[in-house]
């Protein structure tokens, strides 16, 4: 029975294809061996055929999270999962778990704070003590703003107190698309927001120090000038998972913390005027589960047009790209001092820009992630444990290998 570096678990779903594609090319050129997991082999077979690796057929993994000892032989033959099985909250923790007790390391590409988090309460100390690396959040959601935040920080000539970034999605005459599964991991994730609460009083944390005042956010609708659009509070994960991946640096690394804010472009005041009804309708119907339900039987109508369970065609993806642009403001003096309430005196403006996000970009970012795991594990963490990207990674070369695979990051103003 043969081991493997890498298994692709979930690889028959809609991005899970992508990363099975994106793993393929670079497979030879950094000499690592793989292999997909999944429940149903004839569709695993289809997979194969479909990317030109007919010879794997008999490397095939049997694995079903309704089946926990299917996972923990796909675990123990694994020296790290990539899980593209979601929604998290339902299909994740059986993962972790397998990955833990297995002992094999685990990248997902969840946009989930709910099952982020959770994963980290519940596991931590049990992946520290398995001596594996338990890292979600590798994919769109949220290593442009993760890693992003960590580049900012390096490049700021002095000491950074705050960033606040805005994603803007630029699509072609097409449009962007949606598959349906990330559409419904956020109808869930929306739905459920208490026990997200529940999770953070937990652990207990108290407020991380400040180096400067306090950030002060924007309104959930504002312009932006330097952007020339109007932009909203971004309702991913990634705000969430830069705080968690800070809390982590400052108390292994005293290094001080960045604060973080996130946006996402919304265009012209009539978009602004759409997105505040069919956000309002769809926040409204999240809350109960009929709601839920009509959300989840009619996703075109409730996106626009943009989420189906086909997802966006190749043309769709190829023409669609995205910018994360950050504006950092901190200290020339490079005081690190906990606790100074002076007004920073210095800007500096950096941005991420990268290929279509959702199915492009995210098998890049996993991909990527779980290399260094692999190649630089004198790099992580001492221990195992359970970790955001930037706290996993914030010692490797994460940011210099996306950099040469179409990820990239530049200060555009200093």
């Amino acid at each position: 029975m043969n081991n493997y570096d890498m298994v692709i678990f979930g690889a028959t779903g809609f991005t899970g294809k992508f990363v099975v594609e994106e793993v393929k090319r670079i497979a030879s050129e950094e000499s690592v061996s793989f292999t997909i997991a999944g429940r149903n082999r004839s569709k695993l077979i289809q997979v194969l055929q479909e990317t030109g690796l007919e010879n794997l057929s008999n490397d095939i993994i049997m694995a079903d999270v309704n089946d926990f000892q299917s996972l923990l032989v796909m675990c123990k033959r694994a020296k790290i999962v990539l899980d593209c099985v979601g929604p998290y909250r339902f299909f994740g923790e059986q993962v972790v778990r397998a990955c833990v007790e297995g002992k094999a390391n685990y990248v997902d590409i969840s946009g989930e704070p709910q099952f982020l988090e959770n994963m980290q309460l519940k596991y931590n100390d049990m992946a520290e003590a398995a001596g594996v690396y338990i890292v979600g959040a590798c994919g769109f959601d949220s290593i442009p703003s993760d890693m992003g935040a960590l580049f900012t920080k390096q490049q700021f000539p002095g000491t950074l107190n705050s960033i606040k970034s805005y994603l803007n999605i630029l699509s072609g005459p097409r449009g962007a698309g949606l598959h349906f599964a990330t559409y419904e991991s956020a109808v869930y994730g929306i739905s459920d927001v208490s026990s997200l609460k529940k999770i953070r009083r937990a652990f207990g944390f108290k407020p991380l120090p400040l180096v400067g005042p306090k950030l002060k956010l924007e309104g959930m609708f504002h312009y932006s000038s330097p952007l020339r659009c109007y932009a909203m509070h971004f309702l991913g994960a990634d705000a969430a998972v830069v705080r968690r991946s800070q809390r982590i640096i400052y108390e292994t690394f005293d290094e001080p913390p960045v604060q973080y804010s996130m946006y996402s472009c919304v265009g012209s005041i009539w978009s602004v005027i759409k997105m505040v009804i069919f956000g309002s309708i769809f926040m409204m119907l999240a809350k109960s589960a009929w709601g839920r339900s009509l959300l989840l039987k009619h996703p075109k109508f409730f996106t626009g047009g943009r989420c189906s369970h086909e997802g966006p065609s190749r043309k769709q993806m190829e023409e669609t790209s995205f910018t994360l642009t950050m504006y950092g403001e901190g200290y020339s003096d490079g005081n690190p001092d906990l606790g100074r309430k002076d007004k920073p005196d210095k800007k500096m403006t950096v941005r991420i820009s990268a290929p279509e996000p959702g199915y492009i970009a995210t098998p890049i970012c996993l991909v990527q992630a779980a290399l260094v795991i692999l190649k630089e594990t004198e790099c992580l963490p001492p221990k195992g444990g359970v970790f955001p990207p930037g706290a996993a990674f914030c010692k490797t070369t994460l940011i210099n290998r996306l950099q040469r695979n179409r990820i990239n990051f530049a200060v555009i103003s200093n």
